[in-house]
């Protein structure tokens, strides 16, 4: 039987079209390769933000995504829970005066010239100050951002400035308050104070004014004076030590503590790491809490808020922490209504 014209070419003629189909789908899979390639190298690489931490402490406390120190390492927690990554999405810049506030001055400059993209910072806030009016700073633990200068109210900062405020001027006068119920009687109270805590002499000196209390200022330029200030408070015959220094004292805090217990003076203080190191009796805002809350601002001020519009935080919670072992040392029995009002014993 005879075959149609053309039957026996039709598989030859499917087979090329198959030939030319795959050759066309390889070469447009090449172009979209290609075009893939270009397009990711075309996108720009993520920016990792550099993050300035400027603090009291040693700068070996301070690096690497779990630092030692307890205040750095609730700021960068903080950041993990917000979803950024270290070394992805940021990276710190430490920098630590290890007890020595002259120091501030030359690591604010130091921080400001790697033009960093914000700066979280305690104490220093006056050094910042003198050195960026354009480098976005949070305060974690300002003291008093407008007595100092650094904003322009609470509400609306309007400068470089925000963050979270301890108002310790506010506070000041409650912590001698209970001192002075722990300790009553007509003895001086002698008060430890620097330069950078000048705004809280004066509060508790306002406050001792009107309730007729006596105080004996004891000013400190270092460290080196501590004992010297301690000599004076003894020899003046103070009821009890309450200690304002908020750049000087605050390394010392141990030898501190050990000295209150030594000249047998009750000694109040404003964060509760001093108790935390042999002290007595604190009465402030948590500062770990403080820092773990600024990096809602460090987030805030990366995704383009600026820091001038970012109402400042004040704390609304202040702990109460004694120290029963402290109060064992000195002999000295804390009244019932004050323990029960206590937010921490330590026994």
């Amino acid at each position: 039987m005879s075959q149609p014209v053309g039957a026996g070419s039709a598989p030859a003629a499917n087979r090329g079209r198959d030939s030319m189909n795959r050759r066309a789908f390889v070469g447009t899979l090449a172009l979209g390769t290609l075009a893939a390639s270009s397009l990711a190298t075309a996108q720009p690489a993520r920016k990792v933000y550099r993050i300035g931490i400027l603090s009291v402490r040693p700068t070996s406390d301070l690096v690497g995504p779990q630092p030692r120190s307890p205040s750095a390492n609730a700021l960068l927690r903080a950041l993990r829970e917000l979803g950024y990554v270290y070394g992805e999405h940021f990276v710190i810049e430490p920098r630590g005066a290890d007890g020595r506030p002259e120091h501030y001055a030359s690591q604010a400059a130091e921080l400001v010239r790697l033009q960093v993209d914000v700066i979280v910072a305690g104490p220093a806030l006056p050094s910042l100050k003198q050195a960026t009016t354009t480098i976005p700073i949070v305060m974690a633990a300002g003291f008093d951002p407008v007595a100092e200068g650094l904003a322009q109210s609470l509400g609306h900062p309007g400068g470089n400035f925000t963050g979270l405020s301890q108002q310790m001027a506010e506070t000041a006068g409650k912590r001698l308050e209970l001192l002075k119920q722990l300790v009553p009687g007509t003895a001086p109270v002698a008060v430890l104070w620097d330069r950078g805590s000048l705004h809280l002499w004066q509060a508790v000196d306002a406050a001792a004014r009107t309730r007729q209390w006596k105080l004996l200022s004891l000013e400190i330029r270092d460290g080196g004076e501590i004992e010297g200030a301690f000599k004076a408070a003894t020899g003046a015959r103070a009821g009890a030590l309450l200690v304002c220094s908020t750049e000087i004292a605050y390394p010392h805090r141990g030898r501190i503590a050990e000295l209150a217990a030594r000249s047998r003076l009750p000694a109040m203080y404003d964060v509760r790491r001093y108790v935390e190191a042999g002290g007595l009796i604190s009465y402030g805002a948590d500062v770990t809490e403080i820092w773990r809350r600024a990096a809602l601002f460090v987030d805030k001020i990366l995704k383009g808020a600026r820091p001038g519009d970012l109402p400042i935080e004040q704390p609304t919670k202040f702990d109460l922490v004694i120290n029963l072992r402290a109060a064992k040392s000195i002999h000295l029995t804390i009244p019932q209504p004050m323990l029960l009002r206590a937010d921490e014993i330590i026994r």
